[in-house]
């Protein structure tokens, strides 16, 4: 396989009960192991076979840039997630993020707000902007903002897969529960990193 998968850097157990192991095991164990041997049948021979997984995300198409994003999105998904969450938003970040949003509480609103508008499945990001601001962007299937030259610093993954196991259709359950899971030091991280390209 050319495009492998990283190990998740918890236990499938360890987002409990929030998300629940079994939801792991299918989300991470099967679904994305899925799109990784789609997009590693369909790249050989083509222009795509020597091309990083950002770039073929930036410049494909069709099942090639689907496959492509979506395993980049899951991994950029898992990786934002942590054990029990305890870590708030803090120092620079949370400072941008009331620059951008006014306050923590109308941005946490305002992305459930981009969660229940999304029709269908998706993803929503937390994005860089080419401003330097900070903005909510839902995107419908596998859509990923760096296809319109933004920088994702944190996704939420709204597909059923993600939480239909644990909270049926009760998505905005999920979403309360996806906000105790977030590592926010990962997504400053990310932040700070985005800043320096």
């Amino acid at each position: 396989m050319r495009f492998e998968l990283a190990d998740l850097p918890y236990k499938t157990d360890a987002l409990e009960p929030y998300l629940s192991k079994k939801t792991l095991e299918y989300h991470y164990g099967k679904h994305l192991p899925a799109y990784a041997a789609n997009l590693n049948r369909l790249i050989p021979g083509t222009t795509f076979k020597n091309l990083d997984l950002e770039t073929i995300i930036k410049v494909a198409d069709g099942s090639v840039f689907n496959y492509a994003s979506q395993v980049w999105n899951h991994m950029f998904y898992f990786e934002c997630l942590r054990p029990g969450s305890k870590n708030p938003i803090k120092g620079p970040l949370e400072d941008l993020i009331i620059r951008d949003f006014g306050t923590i509480s109308f941005f946490k609103n305002a992305f459930a707000k981009a969660a229940e508008s999304l029709f269908g499945a998706g993803w929503i990001w937390l994005v860089l902007t080419q401003n330097g601001s900070l903005q909510i962007m839902p995107k419908s299937n596998a859509g990923n903002p760096l296809r319109v030259g933004f920088i994702p610093i944190m996704t939420c993954d709204l597909w059923e897969h993600a939480y239909y196991l644990d909270y049926q259709n009760r998505c905005n359950d999920y979403l309360n529960a996806f906000w105790k899971l977030i590592n926010w030091d990962v997504v400053e991280t990310r932040y700070n990193h985005a800043i320096l390209l």
